[in-house]
């Protein structure tokens, strides 16, 4: 049920009830009504709040506002609920009304499901198989899985993607599926990334596969498609025999797209191998693009004091900052800054606080950075290996590891100022959730509630 639809029954309802009332005067019914006005209103922003959409949030930026969360944490502390969960997915939970879901597959590959879990009490709600492969292609890598892309919810829909392997509608109260969709093919060769994105009445994919790469739009009630984009790139991977090298390896691509806003007008930033692109949401246009030489881009960008920030992937790893008011190929005259080294992270994505970013590198290495140049601030050794995305609370920054530890700092220019030190027995290829002021967090076997009582 949209929005609309839910404030125009709350509306009937007082109108209903004023009927009733049939002592009321003209003045107590304007009252009533905008009590309820307010009411609903409220109950609306509370909601969007509360609920944990997409990966990295509503936001889509990891950032999370006026929530307190907790600091503090262990296998006996601090644990409201720990819950197992089948199989093996990276994916993302999302969180809505009371209700968590997260994907799953087995490990072969041929069996791909989705769960739904009790908020409150942790629960399993609903098991559900949704798609099989009888003969799915090899991962290739001890880092990636088959359900890596993480769901996508709204009130009443949530939805599911596995990649090339399925993308289905399921009802978010029954679990029901509403539509499904098995034609959506690319080579993804070491396994399904990239995660979805809610936009209006669209539900926005990326396959960047080593075969073919393109962005396709989804109306959310129908499963139809909208628009489909192939990005244009030109490709510098040829062998001597004129095919791409090692079976297009350097094509594909494992990031998720954000969507901001530049004087008035939405744009859909979304990083692929050798260029950053920016489209427009809606139909899918190009807007402008950034070449660069790097390949197999992961990170997701972040926008914060009018540039988009973005690490490129393997080969030459850069950070970059783009100035989004350009159009057509703006390498030469949009880019802000680039900073290179082994410090920029291949994997997890980073938060920006203050006119400050946060990265961490895959191995450990926590940079504070200026959003407006990309000069390092200050850099700090923080252990472990890291592949899920920062969080972001108010000045607090949460660094998830793969192998259970968290560390928590203060956001902050002077020097590196740790909160925590928190550890899990199984560690976090997931990035976090967030419901209500606790965390929820997958690791590579549970799922917790963690919150401070």
């Amino acid at each position: 049920m949209s929005k609309k639809t839910v404030s125009h029954l709350h509306l009937q309802g007082l109108k209903t009830r004023l009927t009733m009332q049939g002592g009321l005067g003209m003045l107590g019914g304007v009252k009533a009504i905008v009590i309820g006005l307010v009411g609903v209103l409220a109950g609306s922003c509370l909601a969007a709040e509360e609920a944990w959409t997409m990966f990295r949030g509503p936001r889509g930026d990891g950032s999370v506002v006026s929530r307190e969360l907790p600091l503090h944490w262990s296998e006996t502390n601090n644990v409201r609920w720990k819950t197992a969960i089948p199989d093996s997915g990276w994916s993302t939970p999302v969180v809505m009304e009371g209700r968590i879901w997260l994907t799953s597959a087995t490990h072969d590959g041929h069996l791909f499901s989705a769960y739904c879990v009790e908020a409150e009490t942790g629960r399993i709600l609903h098991t559900l198989p949704l798609f099989r492969c009888d003969a799915p292609e090899p991962l290739g890598n001890n880092v990636n899985g088959y359900a890596s892309p993480s769901p996508a919810i709204e009130s009443g829909w949530v939805y599911v993607n596995f990649g090339s392997y399925g993308t289905a509608c399921l009802d978010a109260a029954s679990g029901e599926v509403l539509w499904k969709r098995e034609d959506l093919t690319c080579r993804h060769y070491r396994g399904p990334g990239s995660s979805m994105l809610l936009y209006r009445n669209l539900l926005i994919l990326t396959f960047d596969g080593v075969d073919q790469q393109y962005l396709i739009a989804l109306d959310t009630r129908t499963g139809k498609t909208v628009w489909r984009t192939d990005r244009v790139i030109e490709w510098k991977d040829l062998d001597a025999n004129g095919k791409p090298k090692r079976e297009g390896d350097f094509r594909k691509g494992f990031a998720t797209p954000i969507v901001i806003e530049v004087n008035g007008r939405q744009q859909m930033i979304s990083p692929a191998s050798t260029a950053l692109f920016a489209y427009a949401p809606e139909d899918g246009r190009e807007l402008w693009r950034v070449t660069h030489t790097s390949h197999t881009s992961v990170v997701s960008p972040i926008y914060a004091n009018g540039l988009v920030v973005v690490a490129t992937g393997l080969g030459v790893p850069e950070m970059i900052g783009v100035r989004p008011d350009g159009r057509g190929d703006v390498t030469a005259s949009h880019v802000a800054w680039r900073v290179s080294g082994k410090d920029v992270p291949l994997t997890a994505s980073p938060v920006a606080y203050g006119g400050l970013g946060y990265m961490v590198s895959d191995y450990g290495a926590l940079t504070c950075f200026e959003i407006a140049s990309g000069k390092a601030v200050w850099r700090q050794m923080v252990g472990g290996n890291y592949q899920a995305s920062l969080l972001c609370s108010g000045d607090r920054i949460y660094c998830f590891g793969v192998s259970g530890k968290t560390t928590v700092l203060r956001a902050g220019r002077r020097t590196f100022e740790m909160l925590a030190d928190n550890r899990l027995k199984t560690g976090f290829m997931a990035s976090p959730a967030v419901v209500a002021n606790d965390l929820i967090l997958r690791s590579k076997t549970h799922l917790y509630r963690i919150g401070e009582r």
